[in-house]
């Protein structure tokens, strides 16, 4: 095998660009897949089964489909319903949403781990319902969730070339296209490998940081 430097640095701008629309579609899905599943998990909460039932039902659904096939309908099928958006924001919403059924129950297993006798305290101190919620029982079960949180944050990282299937040009998309258009496979196709691991390495020891500073 001859590996070609000239063919990685003429590739270079093509993966800068990439490694850019990766990095939105990472942050801006995390961000969307945190806050969503945060409210299936408290929706799943409420004495009303007329709210829990169709919550259960939609997320039972969107988890137990594959991430492409709601790529394929989010992208294809909502512009004959008259819903039009640009390539990049179907698959950010895509990820956030399939991802937050995952963090969901995550959600529900740290709620559900904060210990009876702090609910009994809030009760005791007359706290609102809200006040209970944001002052005392939500920071201690995010604390015990956030290493369940990066291991999704990692998979979302992993699942970000799916979005090559509906015209997305982040990393593997450009690695393709260049490589199609070049003949040239093994440069840009190692490129990218090595930058996810990269990515993956950082984006663990961020969330690891934050781990500990929860912690304390």
């Amino acid at each position: 095998m001859n590996w070609d430097w000239g063919a990685v640095r003429d590739f270079l701008p093509h993966f800068w660009d990439g490694l850019l629309v990766t990095l939105q579609a990472l942050v801006l899905g995390s961000l969307i897949s945190f806050a969503l599943g945060l409210v299936w998990a408290l929706l799943m909460r409420t004495p009303t089964r007329w709210v829990r039932w169709p919550v259960g039902v939609v997320t039972e659904f969107v988890r137990d489909t594959p991430l492409l096939v709601q790529l394929f309908f989010l992208f294809y099928v909502l512009p004959e319903w008259g819903l039009t958006f640009s390539a990049l924001t179907t698959g950010v919403f895509a990820i956030g949403l399939h991802y937050s059924t995952y963090t969901m129950q995550v959600y529900r297993a740290g709620i559900e781990a904060v210990p009876v006798g702090q609910w009994e305290a809030a009760t005791a101190l007359n706290l609102p319902r809200r006040r209970t919620w944001t002052a005392v029982i939500l920071p201690q079960a995010i604390r015990r969730v956030v290493p369940a949180l990066g291991n999704y944050v990692i998979s979302m990282l992993k699942d970000t070339p799916l979005l090559m299937a509906i015209t997305v040009l982040e990393m593997l998309g450009q690695a393709r296209l260049y490589s199609q258009q070049h003949f040239q496979f093994t440069e840009p196709l190692t490129v990218i490998g090595v930058a996810f691991i990269l990515v993956s390495y950082l984006a663990s020891l961020l969330l690891r940081a934050l781990e500990r500073r929860l912690v304390r």
